[in-house]
């Protein structure tokens, strides 16, 4: 990963936006994240209940300012897989 090279950071982490990435100053910090709907009409009811926390390992440079690219297990605990993306609140915890 960009922030942590090839050591091993578990599997509840995501990819910061280049905003909130903010040159590596965001890698290590937690954040809260919560599903709030779909992005596509693939997946009709993408979230499922709850909230997880993902830890900021790496730089997602085709992330908006709104977006964080989380880790397979990271997602698939806050809504379908099948889904791709969805729409997602987060906060800095």
């Amino acid at each position: 990963s960009a922030c942590f090279g090839f050591q091993d950071q578990g599997t509840m982490i995501a990819a910061a936006n280049p905003s909130l990435y903010n040159n590596g100053a965001a890698c290590g910090t937690s954040y809260r994240v919560r599903c709030t709907g779909r992005t596509n009409a693939g997946v009709l009811a993408p979230c499922r209940n709850g909230e997880i926390t993902v830890r900021i390992v790496d730089l997602c440079p085709g992330c908006g300012v709104d977006q964080l690219d989380l880790s397979q297990e990271a997602f698939s605990m806050i809504a379908d897989p099948n889904a791709g993306r969805i729409l997602i609140e987060y906060n800095r915890v």
